[in-house]
């Protein structure tokens, strides 16, 4: 599979809503837009950025936060649908400068993983900090 084209960045505006072409569009609720990252990891890598001007996960509300969750699902539901080679997936958010946050509009990542994208999956998300990726290896703690 070829990564998709990517879609036109998120607007980190103050005060802005996602600013995106509707056919750049793939789903939308009243709180979430959903759309391609502009820059895959993977083939299918997903973004769901917030409708709302919010620049952290943990400022969102109860209401956005399960909208999220059901974003989530729906998007991994059809990413699974088209692409059958996808086996698994990473997801989450860069919340502040120290976690890589360079667009300060709350947004989860969404992304599909496949047997042998990489040579050794172990330990996931752990990877943000390499040294620490595999438990055991590298630095202690």
């Amino acid at each position: 599979h070829q990564p998709a084209t990517p879609a036109p960045r998120i607007s980190t505006e103050i005060g802005t809503s996602p600013n995106l072409p509707s056919k750049d569009i793939l789903t939308e609720d009243r709180h979430w837009v959903v759309t391609r990252e502009t820059y895959p990891v993977t083939p299918l890598h997903t973004i769901i950025a917030t409708k709302r001007h919010v620049p952290s996960f943990f400022d969102l509300t109860g209401e956005e936060r399960d909208s999220l969750f059901d974003q989530l699902s729906a998007a991994r539901a059809a990413i699974l649908a088209e692409d059958d080679t996808v086996t698994g997936f990473n997801f989450g958010t860069n919340d502040g400068v120290d976690a890589g946050q360079t667009i300060f509009h709350c947004n989860a990542h969404l992304i599909p993983r496949r047997a042998g994208d990489i040579d050794d999956p172990r330990g996931g998300v752990r990877g943000v900090i390499p040294a620490r990726r595999i438990p055991g290896r590298g630095t202690s703690g």
